[in-house]
């Protein structure tokens, strides 16, 4: 079953990054954009690993 990540979630597990850091990462497609469910956004666990692995890839 597919966990969903908060936006407090999302920025503990990308170290701590600032809430505006994280709205121009997804500005500049460097995150996965969020599901929105009710008046709050998630951030599908599995997508947001997979798409930071593949940013991994990129960089090596």
């Amino acid at each position: 079953m597919t966990q969903y990540l908060t936006l407090t979630e999302l920025r503990a597990k990308l170290g701590n990054r600032s809430r505006s850091a994280i709205y121009n990462d997804l500005a500049a497609n460097r995150l996965p954009q969020p599901i929105k469910l009710g008046a709050r956004l998630y951030w599908p666990s599995d997508v947001v690993d997979a798409h930071l692995a593949a940013l991994r890839e990129q960089a090596a």
